[in-house]
């Protein structure tokens, strides 16, 4: 009986304490209030993601030759060479898309790609020219085609729900690309370009 004790007091304490701390992370994560300019509707953050992902195509434009220039690997050069060109329409695609909605193109800075292209700089600058740099292009490049990826599926439903069929369109046909290209880098990876960086 003495034993059972002690146990059932252990876990009052253990109780408290949860309670307690989950007094503290309700606090801690308190509502983030909205900015002046925020989105009120769907559209509205339809509008701003494209701003988002234009800035975000027009950067990469400028990235790609810097990868392109020091990649060793042909197949990797050249899957590199490709996917700029595609880069460019895919700009030129967007372009489009706010030309349906009745806007004008802006671009608003993309933090999230910023951070890829700055760590893609820094995998450069961290590795060996060769089959271990070749690599760590791979992989900065395929985190870039995963973000885009998930955005244009994004943009994709919303132009679905909101009927923006030209812009659904053109969504498509890049969200198609970048999956791709995603494939395409894989392959370049998988045919022994890992294995002799080991």
């Amino acid at each position: 009986m003495e034993t059972k004790t002690p146990a059932k007091k252990t876990a009052v304490k253990a109780t408290t304490t949860s309670k307690s701390s989950s007094k503290t992370s309700s606090k801690s994560t308190a509502k983030t209030p909205a900015k002046k300019s925020a989105a009120k509707e769907l559209k509205d953050l339809f509008e701003d993601s494209l701003k988002d992902i234009y800035w975000a195509e027009k950067a990469l434009v400028k990235a790609l030759p810097t990868m392109m220039k020091n990649a060793t690997d042909e197949k990797l050069k050249t899957s590199i060479e490709n996917h700029l060109a595609e880069t460019e329409n895919q700009v030129v695609r967007l372009e489009e898309c706010f030309k349906a909605l009745g806007k004008k193109a802006q671009a608003k800075k993309c933090d999230a790609m910023q951070g890829l292209l700055d760590e893609a700089k820094s995998i450069i600058e961290e590795t060996e020219p060769g089959t271990v740099r070749d690599a760590g292009i791979i992989a900065a490049a395929q985190k870039v085609e995963h973000y885009e990826i998930a955005t244009y599926g994004t943009l994709a439903a919303f132009a679905k729900v909101l009927k923006e069929e030209d812009c659904l369109k053109y969504l498509l046909e890049t969200l198609n690309e970048e999956k791709k290209c995603d494939e395409l880098l894989t392959k370049v990876a998988d045919t022994n370009l890992n294995s002799k960086a080991m």
